[in-house]
């Protein structure tokens, strides 16, 4: 992204942001309710345009480029399209139709490998169990598995996990940073971008980190700088002690 502004009406929810993600990186991006997160992604997903400013994907030009010979190179997983999902789909049927990029299966016709991938990423994920089951009757941490296991179907370039732990309670959250860990540590997965709201939430092995605030970049770079005490604090407004522990997990709480 190369200055990037993004209006709607006269609310400017990105502000001259400028953003380089190489690949093999694994990006966190954070930052208060309103700072433009969502609005980043959906551009990042190829989903929305800029009003102004360059966007790059994967080597192709936003905007002089097929969104949908795109999208299938870029693994998405949100709310918003856990909203779009069919009442009667299945969880076998949610992963595999991310071969033809749609939500509910109709009359496709998909490849054995297609199907035996599909399996796979279920199991993966800890949830082939539930292969047959309703997606909506899943609980939360259920539906975060099955969505990332969706978003890896078309085997991405570029992963966008768009916060996946939010609604987990203590033990599906801890499960699913421990996978999303694992995930980020293997050399041959998809470049990452994982938005949160909590440093908690943040896995281990990632590397890089983005904090926005109202539509502006606070920090961007190495977890190491662009995570930290200081600028944290300058994203929430609010004084935090933040620390890292061995394993890599960090914590915050505000300053008394």
């Amino acid at each position: 992204m190369s200055h990037v502004t993004y209006r709607r009406g006269n609310n400017v929810l990105l502000d001259d942001v400028s953003l380089l993600v190489e690949e093999g990186q694994r990006w966190i991006v954070m930052g208060p309710n309103g700072a433009g997160k969502s609005t980043m992604i959906n551009i990042a997903a190829a989903r929305s345009h800029p009003t102004t400013g360059n966007v790059s994907i994967l080597g192709e030009v936003l905007g002089a480029v097929d969104v949908f010979d795109l999208r299938p190179s870029i693994g998405l997983s949100s709310t918003l399209l856990a909203e779009q999902v069919p009442g009667n789909e299945t969880v076998r049927n949610l992963v595999v139709t991310a071969a033809y990029g749609v939500t509910g299966r109709w009359r496709e016709v998909y490849e054995p490998e297609d199907l035996q991938r599909a399996e796979q990423l279920l199991s993966r994920w800890g949830i082939a169990k539930y292969a047959d089951r309703r997606f909506r009757t899943l609980s939360e941490g259920e539906r975060k598995r099955a969505l990332i296991a969706r978003a890896m179907m078309t085997d991405p370039e570029l992963l966008i996990l768009d916060e996946p732990g939010a609604g987990l309670d203590l033990a599906g959250r801890e499960t699913l940073v421990r996978s999303l860990s694992q995930l980020a540590a293997d050399p041959l997965s998809p470049t990452q971008i994982l938005v949160t709201h909590h440093v908690e939430e943040v896995p281990p092995n990632f590397t890089h980190a983005l904090l926005l605030r109202e539509g502006r970049v606070v920090s961007a770079g190495p977890i190491e700088t662009a995570l930290t005490e200081e600028t944290l604090s300058e994203a929430f407004r609010l004084p935090l002690n933040v620390s890292r522990n061995a394993e890599g997990r960090f914590t915050a709480f505000a300053r008394t």
